[in-house]
């Protein structure tokens, strides 16, 4: 593992024109849409979606944020979900759908509205429904609600239950979901609608400090993976390199994982899929900087060093090479950052987005040499 201090904000290069894209074979692509994260950049979110739609990849996912849709008691308010929807349904897109209830992706990832939590959740527990019976009544009413509202969009191909399910809520709060809470939850879907795949996923720890925290923190019942591999039909690993620890003026100390040390759990889950199921997808790979601050910053002319753009090619490329080096297959790749390619296309830097067209011309730019 790398512990790496180095000024936070490096010059832009134009590497990110010369990595070489490794070919994409079956596995599909896709990106998920934070409107919430549109609006902290300074962007409009329905034209940041329509603006990303225009790009030729297979899907989707979008959020049903619970306490935007249900903003007071008894009321369902699917407007906010509506329109994207309708726009990637207008682009010919499939859809993932984040059912939530309580965790969904996009900060602050916790949207349990206020009528149903009198208070705070309590740090250090798990949450279950010996301890919360009304809030797991309220969540499973929820999910109930966006099934029912959208299972006839031919469009939509999985649902994800929670976020990370039961991995604590970052370095905000302790408290977690318990695996049982996130297994009626998932029952419920099934019931509702059988013949759609369930996505659980969960973070991948690249380094021994993450790893060690991530296994003192969720001992008693496994980590979100764990979980995933027990109960999803699709498990979705959320892949990040590369963060910030913290920040000092112009320096920030980064975790920056080498090529081999995360190579202990993620060869297995690649081979698991391959050989018994459940499918494997990155549900989250890491295409945007991960600083000290909640919004990456957006310095003119410049680049952040947890993600600049050749690392959006270089994250992909190192899970389609663990695939093809465990024999097995990954089913499908989400970009996590796309809003922030617009917010640098703003400023004049059409990098990021110029390294996700290379991938989504790789392929065929290789069938044309060859």
């Amino acid at each position: 593992m790398s512990l790496r201090i180095t000024r936070a904000s490096q010059p832009l290069t134009d590497r990110w024109r010369h990595v070489t894209v490794e070919p994409r074979g079956a596995t599909r692509l896709g990106i998920s849409f934070r409107p919430l994260q549109a609006e902290a950049m300074g962007l409009e979110p329905r034209a940041a979606l329509v603006a990303l739609l225009d790009y030729q990849y297979d899907f989707v996912r979008l959020a049903a944020l619970w306490d935007r849709m249900e903003p007071a008691p008894g009321v369902f308010d699917p407007s906010a979900l509506d329109w994207q929807v309708e726009v990637a349904e207008r682009a010919g897109k499939q859809l993932i759908i984040g059912l939530g209830a309580l965790k969904n992706f996009g900060y602050p990832e916790f949207f349990a509205p206020k009528h149903h939590l009198p208070f705070p959740l309590p740090e250090g527990k798990l949450i279950s429904e010996a301890s919360h019976p009304e809030l797991l009544a309220a969540a499973l009413a929820f999910v109930a609600r966006v099934v029912d509202r959208y299972q006839d969009h031919e469009s939509v191909i999985a649902w994800q239950v929670e976020h990370e399910a039961v991995d604590p809520l970052g370095v905000e709060h302790s408290w977690r979901l318990a695996a049982a809470f996130v297994k009626r939850e998932v029952a419920e879907v099934r019931r509702l609608d059988p013949k759609r795949p369930i996505l659980l996923n969960g973070f991948l720890p690249m380094s021994m400090p993450v790893a060690a925290q991530q296994w003192r923190s969720t001992r008693d019942q496994g980590d979100s993976l764990s979980l995933a591999e027990e109960a999803a039909d699709i498990i979705g690993v959320d892949f990040y390199p590369c963060h910030a620890l913290g920040a000092a003026g112009r320096w920030t100390a980064y975790l920056d994982a080498p090529e081999h040390p995360w190579r202990e759990r993620a060869p297995r889950l690649f081979k698991r899929a391959a050989t018994q199921g459940p499918r494997l997808w990155i549900s989250e790979g890491q295409a945007e900087p991960w600083e000290a601050v909640t919004t990456p910053p957006n310095p003119a002319g410049r680049v952040m060093a947890s993600c600049p753009p050749e690392r959006v090619i270089d994250n992909y490329n190192r899970c389609l090479r663990l695939a093809r080096e465990t024999g097995s297959s990954l089913d499908a790749y989400l970009f996590w950052g796309a809003e922030y390619w617009l917010l640098r296309q703003q400023g004049g830097d059409e990098s990021y987005l110029g390294a996700f067209r290379r991938i989504l011309l790789a392929d065929d730019e290789q069938a044309g040499r060859a």
